[in-house]
């Protein structure tokens, strides 16, 4: 099979609607859009939470809270039992992390998290570490470094 051998399965396409083309059509005259009223102008479309003239529910709400994620710092999440994916290398550094695949290659801070089991001595070093997965790297003779 060829692109130029390709067709639409019947009843997939359909014409054009032609408006206007006299009212013995059944779409001549007003062309489905009632008679007058500002939804039957070209460009008469209604803004997205306008009520009439009425003062707008999101305008009557209070506007609460704060959000500085400007300075928020986001962690790129690896867990314990991933570090087996580095296969023969015991150094889980960042670098060594996301040649494995198991960050993307941008990651700026990295947070190692306790899920699952720890089979080698790694020598770990990230950014953050919870309590689990510090204790659990360190009970299998492994050394969990932060980076400042």
């Amino acid at each position: 099979m060829r692109l130029h051998q390709l067709s639409n399965t019947p009843g997939a396409t359909r014409r054009k609607k032609r408006l206007g083309q006299g009212e013995g059509s059944g779409k001549g005259k007003t062309c489905g859009r009632g008679h007058g009223g500002r939804k039957s102008r070209s460009g008469g479309s209604i803004p997205i939470g306008f009520e009439g003239g009425q003062i707008p529910l999101y305008r009557k709400l209070p506007r609460r809270g704060f959000n500085n994620a400007r300075f928020t710092i986001r962690y790129e999440v690896v867990n314990v039992g991933d570090l087996a994916k580095l296969g023969d290398e015991t150094n889980a550094t960042p670098e060594n992390l996301a040649k494995a695949g198991l960050l993307r290659a941008g990651a700026k801070s990295v947070k190692i998290l306790g899920s699952g089991e720890v089979e080698k001595a790694y020598k770990v070093s990230a950014h953050k570490f919870s309590a689990t997965a510090k204790a659990k790297i360190e009970k299998a003779g492994g050394e969990a470094v932060l980076l400042s």
